[in-house]
């Protein structure tokens, strides 16, 4: 049975760990390899990891330091950045990596999910989709750090991925990317009802209760953050933390109703339409 999933996400750029605003400017914060060996120690459900360089750079993959995070990694790993061919994802797999993340690369040329997908399995395949608002409020899709605008709305490549073979897909909303005002639940809940993979959500976890709220409204998903896991206090001090077991216990207990609660209310509005 799925469960929900707290997700530290560690964004990366020339080997240091960064945070981001609306995707800029951008805060060195440490080494993503002391980071990891934390997360190890507090038990988290997962990590991504997320070079942000590589796309808008041009460049491949840093196969050393995902091998080394690997190395490190006893919670399974999801690597994002720079993966543009086949070959990207079967060595990023070979070196202990459980997922593999796509972004620019699929909107690019959806094909590509299909591919990698036939190698290393559809499960093993995440879309991240980066998201605002424009003028009149509809959702766009942007890519190479919030730079360049698909013209595309989220709702329409998350079928697109998922048509195409993807396993997961990531909303990251850029409007909310280090506000710490809590999650797009709008968003969210148009993105679970719209796929029938697993979904994560990232962008503007600020406390846990902003977990529980998405938990709430979408059931099992996984919830995304980076701010709220590396920074601690109003002044945010860099403090790599994460939910001890009796407030995890907490956010998760009873998604799995919830979610039972919004399938049936799912099908029963099908039902009335038909």
């Amino acid at each position: 049975m799925l469960k929900s999933r707290i997700i530290p996400c560690l964004l990366v750029r020339d080997k240091g760990l960064v945070k981001t605003k609306n995707f800029e400017p951008f805060k060195y914060i440490g080494d993503p390899i002391n980071a990891i060996r934390i997360f190890n120690e507090k038990e988290a459900d997962e990590l991504i990891v997320l070079d942000i360089d590589a796309t808008t750079k041009g460049m491949d993959p840093d196969f050393l330091t995902i091998k080394k995070m690997a190395a490190e990694c006893r919670m399974p790993l999801c690597y994002g950045g720079g993966v543009n061919t086949v070959d990207h994802a079967e060595h990023i797999i070979s070196l202990g990596v459980e997922k593999v993340a796509v972004s620019a690369s699929f909107i690019a040329n959806p094909e590509l999910v299909t591919d990698i997908s036939s190698k290393i399995g559809g499960q093993s395949v995440v879309v991240i989709l980066d998201v605002k608002r424009n003028l009149f409020g509809k959702y766009e899709v942007f890519t190479h750090n919030g730079k360049v605008n698909t013209n595309k709305t989220p709702i329409e490549l998350a079928k697109l991925a998922v048509k195409f073979g993807a396993g997961e897909i990531v909303i990251n909303s850029i409007d909310l990317d280090g506000l710490m005002s809590g999650y797009d639940l709008i968003l969210a809940k148009n993105l679970r009802n719209a796929v029938n993979v697993p979904i994560s959500i990232m962008g503007g976890a600020g406390n846990l209760n902003d977990m529980k709220n998405l938990f709430n409204t979408c059931g099992v998903v996984g919830a995304i953050a980076g701010s709220l896991f590396v920074f601690k206090g109003a002044l945010k001090a860099v403090l790599i933390n994460y939910p001890h077991g009796d407030e995890k216990d907490n956010l998760l207990e009873n998604t799995w109703i919830i979610n039972k609660k919004l399938f049936i209310d799912d099908r029963m509005k099908e039902y009335e339409k038909n």
